[in-house]
């Protein structure tokens, strides 16, 4: 009999799910697409129900098919995008939309009132972080302030795995990863909730029991079986959101190992023996106990490359393949510095290391010679230039050459893991697998004992690596970074009112 684990990952446009043997094959694998609700400017939202919970219903039912009569399905992982802020009263019913991770900024005025209660100090002291559009805390707040009507119905502010594992378990918990982006309201040192004179503005017994992601939440409910399909009793692991999961899937475990997430945004994790403090990175737990993680993030990464080619008409119809495809070959027509066009890829703001919840992208350098080719490639080459900062600023506060390993969507655009390469004078390796589902099936089969962590470092595959060279190229494109950070940072200044 072959055992199985099963991993699902609810991502920001897409849902995936694996089933995976114990000696790391892939046996299935399925895909459900969806969007994202804009309601206002800065607003980004999905509903908990019409997205998370019937993406995870339907990747359940085209998965269990795929396991044989010879089969046992021994264990269930769970990832989702987050920190997200989902409202739900005591039967689980969600009050709202759910708000999602950094991409959403509303909450800046509920920074500033935290800050002012707290004082920065004192939030940095216990988060071991600055509060920003990251930060969950301050969603929270803006419900309570701007919804009062859903807040005195909310029991507890889960964000999506935990919604997911409640449904699946009945037990409304959430992992330290997790929740150690809940600033100001989690003490990272002390592995906790310190909500501590923030009483009277979001109530502590609205936050939920922390565990750690490869812990045992529960067992699959009679209900939950009955909705999903998945077999009554079967255990399902506490999970964490994607990213995390994502790194844990490219065999990022260890302390000194680094991932460089390249999806719909940025994002970037290091793993660490020790809390690193820091005003442009966040610190937070790592998802198996006695480590912790540094990281950064930028707003938009394949989001920015998938507006240029609407506005250049690229989508036949014919699927994301073919249009990324069409995409790169426009661009590669065009030489490494896009002739002199230059831009910043801020569509929804920018995360590490400026954030700034009111940067705008921009296009510098264009003449009535620059065609679509430039601007193509210039796309590109902004998203690499965004990620090598964000990663110069995780790696400077580290310290060390660490071990990197580039996953998600973006590695298959070359113009950006070589601007990434380039700008930054790290290599990145390439991991092939299938990313956050395969790292929550890693984390399911370490929570029931199937696996060690050692076994499970061992499965991810890896491609060429992607190697940094001292040619025309780089040196065009290092002269080009130094022009993107001068440029973004005469911007706020103009912005903000005063002079770059």
């Amino acid at each position: 009999m072959t055992r199985l684990l099963m991993g699902i990952d609810v991502g920001t446009y897409e849902t995936k799910g694996v089933l995976v043997d114990l000696d790391g094959a892939v046996r299935a694998e399925a895909r459900v697409r969806h969007g994202i609700s804009t309601p206002r400017p800065g607003w980004v939202e999905h509903d908990a129900d019409e997205v998370w919970w019937a993406d995870l219903v339907g990747v359940v039912r085209e998965l269990l098919p795929r396991i044989g009569a010879e089969d046992e399905l021994i264990g269930l992982g769970c990832s989702a995008i987050g920190p997200c802020v989902l409202p739900v009263d005591e039967e689980l019913r969600p009050l709202r939309p759910a708000i999602l991770y950094g991409v959403d900024t509303r909450a800046t005025a509920e920074i500033a009132e935290l800050e002012a209660t707290l004082g920065r100090e004192e939030i940095f002291r216990r988060s071991g972080n600055a509060l920003t559009s990251q930060s969950a805390g301050p969603k929270m707040l803006w419900i309570e302030r701007n919804e009062p009507e859903i807040a005195a119905r909310t029991r507890w502010y889960l964000t999506s795995q935990s919604y997911l594992v409640a449904r699946l378990t009945g037990r409304v918990a959430i992992d330290h990863a997790t929740a150690g982006y809940f600033h100001p309201f989690y003490e990272l040192v002390e592995l906790r909730w310190n909500g501590d004179g923030l009483e009277h503005l979001v109530p502590g017994r609205k936050l939920p029991e922390t565990a750690w992601s490869s812990e045992i939440a529960g067992a699959v409910t009679a209900r939950a079986a009955a909705e999903t399909g998945l077999p009554e009793g079967l255990p399902v692991v506490l999970g964490t959101t994607d990213s995390p999961a994502e790194a844990v899937g490219s065999s990022v475990l260890a302390p000194g190992d680094l991932m460089v997430q390249l999806g719909s945004t940025g994002y970037l994790i290091q793993v660490v023996d020790r809390p690193i403090v820091s005003e442009v990175l966040w610190s937070a737990p790592w998802v198996l106990p006695g480590r912790f993680v540094s990281a950064a993030g930028t707003s938009t990464a394949g989001t920015a490359t998938r507006w240029i080619a609407d506005q250049l008409g690229l989508d036949r119809g014919d699927g994301d393949a073919a249009l990324f495809g069409r995409l790169m070959d426009l661009a590669r027509s065009a030489p490494a510095g896009a002739g002199g066009v230059l831009h910043l890829p801020h569509f929804s703001g920018e995360r590490t290391p400026f954030h700034d919840p009111d940067a705008r992208a921009a296009f510098t350098g264009i003449s009535l010679a620059t065609g679509r080719a430039e601007l193509a490639r210039a796309v590109a080459e902004g998203v690499g230039h965004s990620v090598a900062l964000a990663l110069a600023a995780l790696v400077a506060e580290s310290g060390g050459r660490p071990r990197i390993v580039a996953v998600g969507g973006g590695v298959r655009n070359e113009i950006i893991t070589r601007t990434v390469v380039d700008a930054s004078g790290l290599d990145l390796a390439r991991a092939e697998t299938l990313g956050a589902s395969y790292g929550d099936a890693i984390l399911a089969g370490i929570g029931v004992g199937a696996i060690t962590e050692a076994e499970a470092a061992a499965w991810p595959g890896f491609a060429e690596p992607v190697v940094h060279r001292d040619d025309a190229d780089a040196r065009t494109i290092t002269r080009a970074h130094a022009e993107y950070v001068r440029t973004a940072e005469a911007l706020r200044a103009v912005r903000e009112g005063g002079r770059p």
